[in-house]
């Protein structure tokens, strides 16, 4: 007798309502905040060598080097973003970006380091191949007299050039903390044009944690309902400074908003290290880690609730300004590229061969995270919490 497909796999699983996903999840964020966060710290641990031996050839390479914002914070060569080749020359397909799992497939998102001048046009060109109309950019431009990410759109009413494609700012509105811009793209020798709604939440510090965690839910709840409300054509692009801390927070956030929202029991553990073996270093410290569950069970308790995983993480975070100002907010000089130099130095083993789609491959948490979301229909519909 054959095993049965994933789809009614699926229909099996159990949900749950959110005040139950609630109380479950505020047990283990208890456990794992006790003793000091030892829970926390073992299970970020225990991840620290997920995805370190992936090869990143493309990335290493003489004639990309200086396309990486740093020179350790590489794209995995298996999931990398690939642009169409320009005049026969097969380096121009290079782009510091990989496709990252979030909800319903192998490629919801892009992350991707903040562009830099050189790769502003590749980034647009990327937008436009990849067919996206959502990019959230988690980054001030600056910190002091370090660029985290090159302006590569107008901060105001206006159009630039960007290669072959036509980059105009239509709107600019102020959020709580963060700005939305629409952004109309046009392409030389194209009819038509395409519309792009671009988040700017420039208040995140560089390797650390927003100061409030009302803040970074809410915004992430924002942008969750956006997606879940237009026609999903491409991934949303999702970038910081080097495309792997904030990045990786905030698309764990998402991913695991989308699950409860569907009434699936969360595993942030399994989450993250299902996206390191897609980008690595992705959530890149522990303060990070722990910060995903605080924002996650402040969302689950309507954000009324006390956070009870653990002790209340302060960023440096600061007031709000506008981004044409450039305001640096940053608890560390050294940034997110430092991460991973010296286990990435040497990588020779190749990815490992991809796993046999058997039962328990299916309901492995890091697949059901991805593979219960494409369709409500595979959920049971009195449990839908969103």
């Amino acid at each position: 007798m054959g095993l049965p497909d994933a789809k009614s796999l699926l229909q099996r699983v159990q949900t749950f309502s959110r005040a139950q996903i609630l109380q479950e999840f505020h047990f283990r964020c208890q456990a794992l905040a006790a003793n000091d966060n030892r829970g926390f710290k073992t299970e970020f641990e225990e991840l620290n060598e997920v995805g370190k031996d992936l090869p990143t050839r493309a990335g290493e390479s003489e004639a990309n080097r200086e396309k990486n914002r740093y020179p350790y914070i590489l794209p995995y060569d298996h999931c990398r973003v690939r642009l169409s080749v320009q005049n026969t020359n097969p380096h121009t397909d290079y782009i510091n970006a990989n496709f990252v799992p979030g909800g319903g497939s192998e490629r919801d998102f892009i992350c991707t380091q903040g562009p830099l001048h050189n790769t502003m046009a590749d980034f647009w060109r990327m937008v436009w191949e990849q067919n996206v109309s959502v990019i959230v950019m988690v980054t001030a431009l600056r910190h002091k007299d370090m660029v985290l990410c090159d302006k590569y759109w107008p901060l105001e009413r206006g159009t630039v050039y960007q290669g072959l494609i036509q980059v105009t700012t239509v709107t600019v509105k102020q959020g709580p903390d963060y700005f939305i811009t629409t952004i109309n793209l046009r392409q030389r020798d194209c009819p038509t044009d395409r519309t792009i709604t671009h988040y700017y939440y420039h208040s995140w510090p560089d390797r650390g944690v927003p100061k409030e965690s009302t803040s970074l839910w809410a915004f992430t709840e924002h942008v969750r309902h956006h997606l879940e409300a237009i026609p999903r054509l491409g991934p949303c692009v999702v970038h910081c400074s080097a495309g792997v801390g904030r990045s990786g927070t905030f698309v764990t956030l998402l991913w695991l908003m989308q699950l409860c929202a569907r009434g699936i029991q969360p595993d942030i553990r399994a989450a993250v290290e299902d996206l390191r073996l897609h980008r690595m270093w992705m959530v890149q410290n522990l303060e990070q880690y722990i910060f995903v569950h605080q924002c996650l069970l402040q969302w689950l308790s309507g954000g009324t609730g006390r956070t009870s995983a653990g002790p209340q993480i302060q960023g440096a975070g600061a007031k709000m300004t506008h981004p044409s100002q450039d305001q640096p907010h940053s608890s560390s000089g050294r940034g997110e590229r430092t991460g991973r130099s010296r286990q990435h130095r040497h990588r020779q083993k190749p990815p490992a061969d991809p796993p046999q789609n058997t039962i328990q491959q299916i309901l492995h948490p890091g697949n059901l995270l991805r593979r219960l979301l494409p369709s409500s229909s595979l959920l049971n519909p009195g449990s839908n919490t969103s």
